[in-house]
């Protein structure tokens, strides 16, 4: 699933639902030590968040991630000892499957593109609010995808000019997969889209998985925008 900040109205988001037994551990990487504290701060507030870790560069990130045993890693792009995307393939490395969110000053659509392309559950810019932060980390711990929406109309456009610029062309999406597809631009989880669509599981992990293999797209993220810039679905 893939969430906009537009859409899922962050900001009245209710706390009650999260339970202090249910500790989302999160590890901060980031270069400059008042951004660590200030969020270290914020994260040790939530009733639901424990700080797994803060580390200041790339090498020990890698180093010691098993140890850190992170639900959720918030990655700045640019380390001391690790420029642009490179600390993210490195992590990715490491461990293919750590959902990760992408937390920089750049918004520009080629990042944004590939951290995507390479992966990643999420992309915030720093100016975001921190209610925005919050929601990012508990829809990617719950399996989905965070967009901040004011890179969305920038991630979309290059989509958009990479698929002309190749001419690649897609099957078309059965009614069903469209669906499928706009339910995960909700937020719905796929225990959500099986219940609401009175299908198994197992279908929509199907649906899914045909939907990345006519969209040409990586994954869940990617196929969300591509729809998205061919007026497949609405986010």
């Amino acid at each position: 699933m893939i969430e906009t900040g537009n859409r899922l109205d962050w900001e009245k988001a209710p706390q009650e639902k999260y339970l202090k037994n249910e500790q989302i551990r999160i590890l901060v990487v980031d270069d400059h030590p008042v951004v660590r504290f200030g969020l270290a701060g914020q994260f040790r507030a939530q009733p639901d968040f424990t700080v797994a870790g803060e580390v200041s560069n790339c090498e020990e990130c890698c180093r010691n991630l098993k140890s850190y045993a992170p639900d959720v890693v918030l990655l700045d792009l640019e380390l001391d000892d690790a420029s642009g995307l490179e600390a993210l393939s490195k992590l990715r490395a490491v461990d293919p499957a750590i959902p990760t969110i992408v937390f920089t000053a750049y918004g520009t659509d080629w990042r944004v593109v590939e951290a995507i392309k390479i992966g990643v559950q999420g992309y915030l810019m720093k100016k975001a609010p921190m209610e925005m932060v919050f929601k990012a980390i508990r829809a990617v711990h719950q399996g989905g995808s965070f967009l901040d929406p004011a890179v969305t109309s920038n991630v979309m456009g290059a989509v958009g000019r990479r698929t002309e610029k190749a001419g690649r062309t897609f099957r078309s999406l059965s009614e069903r997969e469209i669906a499928v597809l706009q339910m995960l631009a909700q937020g719905k989880r796929n225990k959500d889209i099986s219940k609401a669509l009175s299908i198994t599981e197992r279908t929509v992990k199907f649906h899914i998985s045909s939907v990345l293999g006519k969209l040409d797209a990586s994954n869940r993220t990617e196929a969300v925008v591509v729809a998205a810039e061919r007026g497949l679905i609405h986010l």
